[in-house]
């Protein structure tokens, strides 16, 4: 196996030991198996799918593995398996693993995409900007076409930052002001905040002359901004689901859908190599300038305060859009 450093045996690695809680451990550093790196992590970002299993569900079992729950991270690879090629100890990647909570963690060389010169000194956190290529991919979105973006969080900032590139024009709608003025920076057209179902309806009938949007991502992964994204939609539109919605099954207005024709696709993606086609593009979009995710890292938690980053990423205080966890 080649390895960067022998020297250091153990790690450090956030466990969540309850509902709300974690504590830092001590523990075995990971060595990689055939066909697998181990990255020493740099950051990792905080999800909002983190959420549910944080605030301790029946089903949440407790404690978690070391690092668990992270998924966003990246770093320099420090050792290979047997039979990893294309890859060198040093390489800066982004990974999509699962233990990333950590000072090290183990990806299939699959799962590693590497981060060019010109990202250097750059967080990347490649599975949540792959899932925002893989969602604009699947929306279809072209120039001329009305977009509405219902919640602006990190996804929806960047989607809407693709969507205005790509020539469309953006309507922008979300809770908080501060959302909305970064919608505005990424360069949506129209703003309206997120309060009266009736009301946003009226006045995104009235921007498109009554015909609604061609295209409608919903990215907040609540019922209500589903019912909106219907509501929104024009006949024969496409709506997306962006927002993860794992809280238990949805009704919706299958009459309206019916009889609108609508389009209604499901963005959520499983299959690996599908994220990594996603974490590709956003390494090559990033590093060519036609995505810039920099300013949307608004908050930054050393590895011993991810409660505090999930409590943000919860609570969503003034100001905040997505968190990050420095490993190092």
């Amino acid at each position: 196996m080649d390895t960067l450093s022998q020297t250091t045996a153990t790690m450090r690695a956030a466990v969540v030991v309850g509902a709300g809680e974690i504590e830092v451990r001590t523990v075995p550093r990971p060595e990689p198996a055939q066909g697998q790196v181990r990255v020493r992590l740099e950051g990792c970002g905080v999800c909002a799918s983190n959420l549910t299993p944080w605030s301790g569900p029946d089903w949440m079992q407790f404690p978690t593995e070391p690092g668990g729950l992270g998924h966003e991270g990246w770093g320099l690879i420090d050792a290979l398996g047997e039979g990893v090629t294309g890859l060198d100890v040093g390489d800066r990647v982004a990974a999509l693993s699962y233990h990333a909570y950590a000072g090290y963690d183990i990806a299939e060389a699959s799962a590693v995409v590497k981060l060019p010169e010109a990202l250097k000194g750059q967080p990347f956190p490649g599975e949540p900007l792959g899932c925002a290529m893989n969602i604009f991919r699947r929306a279809e979105i072209s120039a001329g076409q009305t977009v509405a973006i219902i919640g602006i969080g990190f996804l929806g900032a960047l989607l809407t930052q693709l969507a205005v590139k790509a020539g469309a024009r953006v309507i922008a709608i979300s809770r908080r002001p501060f959302s909305l003025n970064i919608a505005r920076r990424m360069g949506a057209e129209e703003l309206i905040e997120m309060n009266d179902h009736w009301q946003i309806i009226e006045q995104v009938k009235a921007l498109t002359d009554g015909r609604f949007c061609d295209r409608v991502i919903e990215a907040v992964g609540k019922p209500w901004p589903l019912d909106l994204a219907a509501e929104l939609t024009r006949e024969r539109g496409r709506l997306i689901v962006a927002g993860y919605h794992q809280d238990g099954p949805r009704q919706i207005n299958m009459q309206l859908w019916n009889w609108r024709g609508i389009d209604v696709i499901n963005a959520h993606e499983r299959d690996p190599d599908i994220y990594m086609e996603g974490i590709r593009a956003a390494v090559a979009a990033v590093a060519e300038g036609h995505l810039d995710p920099s300013s949307l890292y608004t908050h930054v938690f050393p590895l011993e305060q991810l409660d505090d980053a999930l409590n943000a990423t919860r609570d969503r205080p003034d100001g905040f859009l997505k968190a990050m966890v420095t490993c190092r």
